[in-house]
């Protein structure tokens, strides 16, 4: 990432039993989001033996931010949640330095970010 994030949005969440149709509703969230000019890139982990899972993106502004959590798409998936997520958390934080190497780890950086 050579533009330094300055907002990182993280879901932290609980699994449920994942089915297609929520991998289908989260790639598309995804595939959109890394068109939302301000996208930087993005991580995810999961832990097999809690079952939490956490997605990271991260942000130029927080106006590009808002374009996902506007995202019809996201909508859905707010109220659909419950289907496929037990407890969750989101964080959206500012980004006051990046240490290392800081395209370690991610899982997608636009081109000419």
């Amino acid at each position: 990432m050579s533009t330094r994030p300055r907002y990182s949005s993280t879901f932290i969440f609980e699994t449920k039993r994942l089915d297609d149709r929520f991998h289908r509703l989260d790639d598309e969230i995804a595939e959109r989001a890394r068109r939302i000019p301000g996208f930087l890139g993005e991580e995810a982990w999961h832990d097999e033996e809690t079952g939490l899972h956490a997605e990271v993106y991260y942000w130029s502004s927080l106006e590009s931010l808002g374009e996902l959590v506007g995202m019809d798409a996201h909508g859905v998936a707010k109220r659909r949640h419950t289907e496929w997520l037990g407890r969750y958390r989101v964080v959206i934080a500012e980004v006051r330095s990046v240490y290392g190497d800081p395209a370690l780890g991610l899982a997608h950086v636009p081109d000419g970010a």
